[in-house]
């Protein structure tokens, strides 16, 4: 574990950034991308009994025009028929992804927070990821940090052997609060995260689906004040559906902590209090005003990881209906997605257009499991469709087949707006260069969460 003055010295400008949070930290809180994973469909990654193309160690990847780089932990006995659970440990504010990794001056028993000891001594398979951020920090300015995730994702999911219903992530300060705006972006891809004294530093985009959640957060913090920590908790108090309540917490002076499970929460996503009487570290030890390994917070969140059963992983509510006829409506130019020239043969381009009632503008939801949709032209009864994994690529109709090229998340962007991401290729439904004219090309980009990425759900019926 770093010296406590070091973490003192990041946390002292991370407590600039949350004053300051309106501007970079925030600015990324209008949009965000989305990850291509086949979460609650299938446990097995594309990577698994495959010969693994990643190992132990640093590496670099392409991302958003950057080389980024992340420190990567594998099991020493890998099997490459085995799925397995992925953590990520997200560092400090002038922290490092080396000092995640190394456990700083405390070791093997801090790295990733103590979580990797107590997956090694528990015989219990878990791939580590330490992601480094750009300058030291997560500031996620044009999401740029999730979209890194994203990449490190599709990375690691195809060179080794993940367990796609168990990926979780956890981090300290500035790194809690990028923990945070995975929970509020990436809810259908993380099953957990754990947020260690956060705030809303990296933004939070999305935040009404729910996700396991476990906080920690001290009393008598001066850098992120525990306010913070409680209105982080309380997004997936209500995501969750849990009772609401004011959890006891300890009192000053006592040098001990109260860990709180909330009650009346919806199967599979719990949410976990955890205060504890002391200031701004992720591991403070009872009795005495000190921090190191042998802290309880290493415990508390492995125990919160470990719970889950990845054979039957919650679904999260999609905003469709199946059986239900929908126009769909394009946020920034009110216009209708629409069949071009009402044809009813396989290959005909997807456009927009303004509203004629037409049926060529209805569609309707197939549910394909795992919270993946077909959406089926009412005039033609074929299928949307990408024609290819690149970005620009056309989206047509076509036969029904159930091809994971004619599968979309559905991603609930509130009052009944949704945006709608492919399975294959992990790109969102788009409307080309933002047009607003009839006949505007309607292909698949990365996702940005921008109004041409974003469609009003409007029921016909």
């Amino acid at each position: 574990m770093l010296r406590h003055r070091t973490w003192l010295r990041a946390a002292a400008v991370a407590a600039l950034l949350v004053l300051s949070a309106g501007g970079t930290a925030q600015g990324s809180a209008s949009s965000a991308a989305t990850p291509p994973s086949d979460v609650g469909t299938t446990a097995a990654s594309a990577g698994c009994g495959k010969a693994p193309t990643l190992t132990s160690g640093n590496h670099t990847i392409q991302s958003s025009g950057q080389n980024r780089g992340y420190i990567l932990r594998v099991p020493a006995n890998y099997d490459m028929n085995h799925p397995y659970r992925l953590v990520f440990g997200f560092h400090w504010l002038g922290g490092t992804a080396n000092d995640v990794d190394s456990g700083g001056t405390d070791g093997y028993n801090w790295s990733y927070y103590g979580l990797r000891r107590l997956a090694d001594s528990a015989n219990n398979g878990t791939i580590f990821v330490a992601p480094q951020g750009i300058n030291n920090g997560w500031a996620n300015s044009g999401n740029q940090d999730l979209t890194f995730v994203d990449d490190m994702l599709r990375q690691i999911q195809a060179g080794l052997c993940v367990d796609t219903t168990q990926i979780f992530a956890g981090g300290f300060s500035y790194g809690g609060g990028m923990s945070y705006a995975l929970a509020c972006a990436r809810a259908n891809v993380f099953r957990a995260v754990a947020v260690y004294s956060g705030a809303t530093l990296s933004g939070c985009t999305g935040g009404t689906q729910p996700i396991a959640y476990i906080g920690i957060h001290g009393i008598t913090d001066n850098v992120l004040p525990i306010s913070a920590g409680r209105g982080l908790r309380d997004t997936f108090v209500r995501n969750n559906g849990c009772t609401a309540q004011n959890p006891r917490e300890p009192a000053q002076g006592s040098l001990t902590h109260v860990v709180t499970a909330y009650s009346g929460c919806r199967a599979g996503y719990p949410v976990v209090w955890a205060a504890f009487d002391g200031g701004h570290t992720p591991g403070p030890v009872d009795g005495c005003n000190c921090q190191g390994w042998r802290t309880w917070t290493s415990g508390e969140v492995w125990k919160f990881f470990t719970q889950f059963d990845s054979s039957n992983p919650p679904q999260t509510p999609g905003p469709v209906e199946v059986g239900v006829n929908y126009r769909l409506v394009v946020q920034h130019s009110g216009k209708a997605v629409d069949i071009s020239g009402a044809s009813t043969a396989a290959g005909a381009l997807l456009q927009q257009w303004s509203a004629t009632g037409g049926l060529n503008q209805q569609f309707d939801f197939l549910d394909s499991g795992g919270g993946y949709y077909r959406i089926r032209a009412r005039h033609s009864g074929l299928v949307l469709q990408v024609a290819s994994s690149s970005s620009g690529a056309d989206i047509t109709q076509q036969p029904d087949t159930n091809a994971t090229s004619q599968q979309w998340q559905v991603l609930d962007q509130g009052s009944g707006v949704v945006s709608l991401v492919n399975r294959q290729s992990g790109l969102a439904m788009d409307v080309w260069n933002l047009s607003t004219a009839d006949g505007g090309r309607i292909s698949q980009w990365s996702y940005s969460g921008a109004a041409n990425q974003r469609f009003q759900l409007q029921r016909t019926q």
